[in-house]
């Protein structure tokens, strides 16, 4: 099954390495994979560039890697196959003899013109029609296989006229008679019988072109896919493709089956069931190299490093390689095959696109200087297989028929011409720095893991010599206390003691004389006193410790009491916050209800003035609106904040009182910027429409929008009503008027202030409009339009170079008519205000509105002798010669050559460089 399925033709992958492929030795097989047989190569041939792309250039290797650019010629190889005779040729062709000879051991083919005359060529293999599938395979497809499996890119390809077996040659699938399968299926059973699933991955995209547009077959909603090329390689790719990754031989059958059942096919005279498209089934290959790596690491440890960190942080290398089977739809005459209606228009562009490629074929095999590629979507997709880096095998098709002698001469002709093609194969190889991605994060999940164990087991220890810490203070607590009180108990049973034999004494020497009894009170007054004194400093001492264990509870108390503060407050701040977002989700939900009304109101308002129900009744309740927007606002000013200008205008309804343009357009002088912004884009709305304009402007709308522009400082409003008069432009009547309002140069102060690039392309395009006027070409320029114009291009924005390329275009189209006409004399305008130099610098853009253009004006600009000198000077000439070879417009380049042919000082220096138009 296949194991997922994702967009994106290309994946990203930086380190690419481009790594020669040896001519003498033989590439060796996956370590534990039968060895497969060496492709056949052809020719050798050096690499030209064509106008079709730029030359192949060397990609940077990521870890100190170096990559060759020089590659291995590759003749195009060609197989002829002969389709046996069907029922209706054994029927109606009983009488006559095959129109073509076979001679396979000698890879020749005779075409019988007649009876007596035939002609010889010679192909790489002839297949007669008992040739079995397995052999077609063997000997077209197989050698490309093996170099697709060895790292490089390969196409194979089926071309011939239609109902001669191309698609049972490639596509067939083989589910009755396994023995029948196609190219395709025994490609792909080759192909993950090589590869190691656990490094390697091969994934698919199966598409169609069908009538100029590419379509997939594995996602029949995806029916337009651009073709994008890499503007440094040159090579195409089709982001927008299903790519699907392949695991077995059974999700590629399911694959397949899909594909054949959106494909698109038509019953004809010639071919119950005819392709009327062509089929591409593109097979990515993803190889990791074994053995490289290993080889790095041992030798960094003999130079003394660290061969660990060497091998865990080199990236692994992967080679890249892709399969391209392309089933071609059969050429075909309209007489013959009765095409009409929907099919006869598929059989025009099958046709055509066929044409396209033989032209290619044509061009290459003659060493041409230009090679069409552009001319069809189908040579762009096999740009890399006909002059490029794969390797290519084509197979063509023929009948028996005598009948269809034409259609078979030419297939045969193309297969001639094919044989003369010579690619440079060259082997991709790539640092796969995702898997290095994926290793170190493994290692790095490991080490967090790690450290948050320690950290776990750090804490866990505190904790545990905290905990013992503690039952040991309170232990020597405990045993101090008892101390204490038995000290205690001690002190006083000895004050006992020592007061009862004080007693016995008294009572002994109660008999002794006076000065005895003196003696002895006095020192059992002294040890009473000494024994009371210790008392008092243990009572002390005591007290002390029982206050400070006191104080410590009462901070404990405090602390708790702060904590249990701030939770509150925090709980408080929570459930305000809460009451303010719903709050403000209300208000959103408001706004956005408003929002919509006045949108519904100015498509009302636009409605109205198209039925021309007069000016009194576009806005409903405008009135209302206006009156309340004035009295509201002292109102707002004593009262408190504002109202939302969306709630003034959600008055406006059809219920109320009807009113003129004239006051829509009085709200564009309020006070309140929401207000001026809906009127400026009500009346934008308005100008969009060409019957509106002339209402707006007899109304003074167009005073009062570059009025706007003038004072407004808001970027909306400036470039809502920028819009509006680039709107107005499009009238011939409306310039002069512009004109005369010195429009250009507010339009050129705002140019110069802004800094949003819709802001500016909106002022582009008014200023473009006003180059289309032969009239006012000297104001125009005189007021700094051009200059404006030119300024803009800083922005770089893509939309705002289209805008002025177009009315520099627009500016040099006029200037050429004045010049013709003969109103016009000397140097061009454009010319003078340093525009050549823009011109000269795109006119190669990658935008076809820009290129359009900046070709249009370069042609214009050179159809007058006067700009020749400084069109050689800056370069130009050689944008006209490529011009008039390569533009995709008929107009455009065939104006650039009668330019070159009619202009003597070009003439001149074309000669002098020896340049041919």
């Amino acid at each position: 099954m296949a194991s997922g399925v994702r967009n994106g033709g290309t994946g990203r992958m930086s380190g690419r390495l481009d790594r020669q492929q040896s001519s003498t030795a033989t590439p060796k097989a996956a370590p534990g994979k039968p060895r497969l047989s060496a492709a056949p190569g052809g020719g050798g041939s050096a690499y030209r560039r064509t106008s079709s792309g730029p030359l192949p250039s060397a990609a940077g290797g990521g870890g100190g890697r170096a990559s060759s650019e020089s590659g291995v010629s590759s003749r195009v190889r060609v197989a002829v196959r002969l389709r046996p005779r069907n029922a209706e040729e054994q029927a109606a062709d009983a009488d006559f003899a095959d129109c073509v000879e076979l001679q396979p051991e000698l890879k020749r083919l005779k075409l019988r013109k007649n009876n007596w005359e035939s002609d010889t060529y010679e192909f790489d293999e002839v297949l007669t029609e008992f040739s079995s599938q397995k052999r077609v395979y063997e000997v077209v497809a197989k050698p490309v296989v093996e170099s697709v499996l060895e790292g490089y890119n390969g196409t194979v390809m089926a071309y011939g006229q239609t109902g001669t077996g191309k698609t049972f040659t490639l596509g067939r699938l083989g589910d009755e008679d396994t023995a029948a399968r196609g190219i395709m299926v025994r490609a792909m059973e080759d192909i993950l019988a090589d590869i190691t699933p656990e490094t390697d991955t091969v994934s698919l995209s199966y598409l169609q072109l069908y009538m100029e547009m590419i379509q997939d077959l594995l996602d029949p909603v995806n029916d337009n896919i651009a073709i994008v090329e890499d503007p440094r390689t040159g090579d195409v790719s089709l982001p927008g493709a299903t790519v699907v990754e392949v695991r077995d031989q059974k999700s590629f059958m399911d694959l397949l089956r899909i594909g054949e059942a959106h494909r698109v096919a038509a019953n004809t005279k010639l071919n119950t069931e005819s392709s009327r498209s062509h089929a591409i089934l593109m097979v990515n290959v993803r190889r990791a190299v074994k053995g490289r790596n290993e080889m790095d690491v041992s030798m960094s440890a003999e130079n003394g490093h660290s061969s660990s960190m060497v091998g865990s942080f080199r990236p692994p290398i992967v080679r890249k390689s892709k399969l391209v089977v392309v089933d071609l739809a059969g050429s075909e005459r309209i007489d013959k095959s009765g095409s009409e209606g929907h099919t006869l228009e598929e059989a025009k562009s099958i046709n055509l696109s066929l044409s396209s490629l033989g032209k290619c074929i044509n061009a290459l095999a003659e060493s041409s200087a230009h090679v069409p590629v552009r001319d069809s979507k189908l040579t762009r997709l096999l740009k890399d297989s006909f002059g490029g880096t794969a390797r290519t095998s084509l197979v063509v098709t023929i009948g028996p028929s005598p009948r269809h002698r034409g259609e078979t001469t030419s297939t045969i002709m193309f297969g001639q011409r094919a044989m003369k093609v010579q690619n440079m194969v060259k082997l991709k190889e790539e640092f796969d720095y995702k898997s290095l991605c994926r290793r170190l994060d493994i290692e790095l999940d490991k080490l967090i893991a790690e450290n948050e164990r320690q950290r776990k087991y750090f804490d866990d220890e505190v904790e545990r010599i905290t905990a013992e810490a503690q039952f040991r203070i309170a232990e020597a607590e405990r045993e101090c206390k008892i101390v204490l009180e038995n000290e205690k108990m001690k002190y006083h049973q000895e004050y006992l003691d020592s007061i009862k034999i004080l007693e016995e004494k008294w009572k002994v020497h109660q008999q002794s004389p006076k000065k005895q009894i003196k003696e002895t009170e006095s020192t059992s007054n002294g040890e009473v006193q000494n024994l009371l004194q210790n008392e008092k400093v243990l009572r002390q001492s005591a007290e002390d410790e029982s206050n400070d264990l006191k104080n410590q509870l009462s901070h404990w108390k405090k602390m708790e009491a702060t904590a249990t503060a701030e939770v509150v407050r925090l709980r408080k701040m929570l459930d305000t916050e809460a009451s303010q977002k719903e709050k403000l989700e209300e208000e959103i939900g408001v706004l956005k209800s408003q929002l919509m009304q006045l949108s519904l109101d100015a498509d009302e308002t636009r409605i109205s003035l198209d039925t021309g129900d007069g000016p009194g009744k576009i806005f409903p309740g405008l009135d209302s609106l206006m009156s309340h927007t004035r009295s509201s606002q002292p109102r707002e000013q004593s009262n408190g904040p504002k109202a939302p200008v969306a709630k003034l205008f959600e008055q406006v309804s059809p219920q109320t009182v009807p009113v003129g343009l004239q006051k829509i357009l009085s709200l564009l002088e309020s006070e309140e910027p929401d207000v001026r912004i809906h009127a400026v884009k009500v009346v934008a709305n308005l100008a969009a429409e060409e019957a509106n304009q002339e209402k707006i402007v007899e109304a003074g709308g167009l005073t009062s929008l570059l009025m706007l522009l003038r004072s407004s400082e808001d970027e909306t409003i400036r470039r809502v009503a920028a819009g509006a008069i680039a709107n107005l432009a499009m009238n011939e009547t409306n310039q002069d008027l512009i004109m005369a309002q010195g429009g250009v140069t507010l339009l050129s102060m705002t140019a110069s202030d802004a800094e949003d690039p819709q802001t500016l392309r909106m002022v582009a395009g008014a200023i473009a409009n006003l180059c289309g006027n032969d009239k006012l070409q000297t104001r125009l320029r005189g007021e700094g339009g051009i200059k404006a114009l030119l300024g803009m291009v800083k922005c770089g924005h893509p939309d705002v170079l289209a805008q002025v390329a177009r009315g520099i275009a627009n500016f040099a189209k006029c200037e050429s008519r004045a010049a013709t006409q003969g109103n016009k004399v000397g140097r061009s305008l454009l010319v003078d205000d340093g525009a050549l130099p823009w011109i000269v610098k795109n006119a190669n853009n990658e935008a076809a509105p820009i290129r359009r253009h900046i070709e249009l004006a370069l042609c214009h600009l050179a159809q007058h002798e006067v700009n020749a000198k400084d069109i050689v000077s800056e370069g130009a000439l050689w944008e006209l010669v490529r011009i008039s070879r390569d533009c995709s417009r008929e107009d455009i380049r065939m104006l650039a050559y009668r330019t070159l042919t009619s202009s003597p000082i070009l003439q001149s220096e074309m000669r002098r460089l020896r340049i041919e138009c």
